[in-house]
């Protein structure tokens, strides 16, 4: 009898065991539900035909795992041609994901992406000039994942969020030498003058310009005929928004040059994305013209309990934008409406602008990292394999140079050495160290 009673008991202690699968599909469900809504928009004028942009919503950082997907929106502005701007976009987010470990948790991933992007922007770099062309582009890379907003930039083309109660932040640095006096000595104590255009009789006219090659830039992409302390190391945030959601704008300086952060924001409120972005193409060109390409992406990310879309209102315009997001107290939902009298709070996760790459790559300490996918015999820029002898820390300096920590990774390659030292003036740009 007794032994009959144990069957029957293990028996229903097994029906209430759940499947593994059944487990992760239920914790998939969950990160799906708390999940925001990413809706955006894109809207250009072209003068130059030297703006390009990339949307991609698809992007897994999990392969064959769909509750992974991130969402990608990035802007290039080239100058000096195309080249620089087309090279980019078709590389620059397969360099910034294959500079990411295996394996990872979804906080390590973003714990780990502020070093990928400092990689891939400078892979990215090294390969274009590389191909001998001397064309430039701006680059303002945007990342998000669930509520975190990760922004990597070079150059001048901003992006800017935009919460609840009309706060508007920046989340770029306009890398420009005519109002980053930090960057005018950065490239002086490099190798490179800092002087505006000069007209017969000595006269100067128009910005602050980089010699030789005029460029009005402290970093970018490309530029090789500028000089090598115009470099492509970015300025990086990452942010944590609230559960309130919030709006981004991402545009090149066609938008900046005629709008402010806060006018752009203004301009768009009440809008869904599609429409955001054309407005604000519209209200820069109204102020100044067609003088230079003008590109637009406005990205939209919403709480999924609110993320249903009521028709626009021209007679509500500057209100739209603000019920869509943040719904007014309804009978039907006390827990929503408690949500939205909350203050939104945007939480800063990381912040680094700094040109420097040892200071940018980190430590190079693998007990600290995940063990899948360390690679602590791997170039930490264009990821190659290294032998143990072959491996040149990124804190050893050059000839020119008294190292400080030669035995801390992260490790460089020969070639990757030879360009961090160019950007740092250690060497001539172009002269490889023996």
């Amino acid at each position: 009898m007794a032994s009959r009673e144990g069957k029957r008991r293990s028996h229903q202690d097994h029906e209430n065991l759940v499947p593994l699968a059944a487990l992760l599909s239920r914790e998939t469900r969950a990160a799906k539900l708390e999940k925001p809504i990413v809706r955006y928009g894109e809207a250009a004028q072209s003068r130059k035909g030297e703006d390009y942009l990339l949307i991609k919503t698809d992007t897994l950082r999990v392969p064959s795992n769909s509750s992974t997907a991130i969402s990608v929106f990035a802007i290039f502005d080239g100058h000096n041609g195309k080249a620089a701007a087309v090279f980019t976009r078709e590389n620059l987010l397969n360099h910034v994901l294959s500079a990411l470990p295996r394996g990872l948790t979804r906080d390590e991933w973003l714990q780990a992406l502020p070093r990928a992007l400092v990689s891939g922007f400078v892979k990215t770099d090294k390969e274009f000039q590389s191909r001998g062309e001397t064309s430039g582009t701006t680059a303002t890379f945007v990342i998000v994942d669930g509520w975190t907003v990760t922004v990597a930039c070079v150059g001048d083309s901003r992006c800017i969020l935009d919460t609840s109660g009309g706060s508007v932040s920046n989340l770029t640095v306009d890398h420009r030498l005519e109002d980053n006096k930090e960057e005018r000595e950065r490239v002086t104590a490099s190798g490179g003058e800092v002087g505006r255009l000069s007209i017969v009789g000595g006269v100067e006219i128009g910005p602050l310009r980089c010699w030789p090659g005029g460029l009005c830039l402290s970093r970018s992409i490309g530029d090789m005929d500028v000089g090598e302390f115009i470099v492509p190391v970015p300025f990086v945030k990452q942010v944590k928004l609230s559960n309130l959601g919030g709006r981004l704008i991402i545009a090149s300086d066609g938008i900046w040059d005629a709008l402010s952060s806060e006018a752009a924001a203004k301009a768009c409120r009440g809008l869904p994305a599609e429409l955001a972005a054309r407005q604000v193409v519209k209200e820069a060109l109204r102020r100044r013209g067609l003088k230079d390409d003008t590109t637009c992406i406005v990205v939209d990310i919403i709480p999924p309990d609110i993320s249903q879309e009521p028709s626009p209102s021209p007679k509500k315009h500057n209100n739209f934008f603000r019920s869509l997001l943040f719904r007014k107290k309804s009978n039907s939902s006390n827990k929503l409406s408690k949500k939205l009298n909350t203050v939104s709070i945007v939480e800063e996760l990381f912040e680094e602008g700094s040109a420097m790459l040892a200071e940018r790559l980190g430590s190079g300490d693998c007990s600290k990292e995940p063990t899948t996918g360390c690679g602590i015999f791997t170039c930490a820029i264009c990821q190659l394999d290294l032998a143990p002898s072959e491996g040149i820390s990124v804190h050893a300096g050059s000839i020119f140079s008294t190292s400080l920590k030669p035995w801390q990774g992260p490790f460089l390659c020969t070639d990757c050495r030879d360009k961090k030292d160019a950007m740092e003036g250690k060497r001539p740009s172009g002269v490889k160290v023996i």
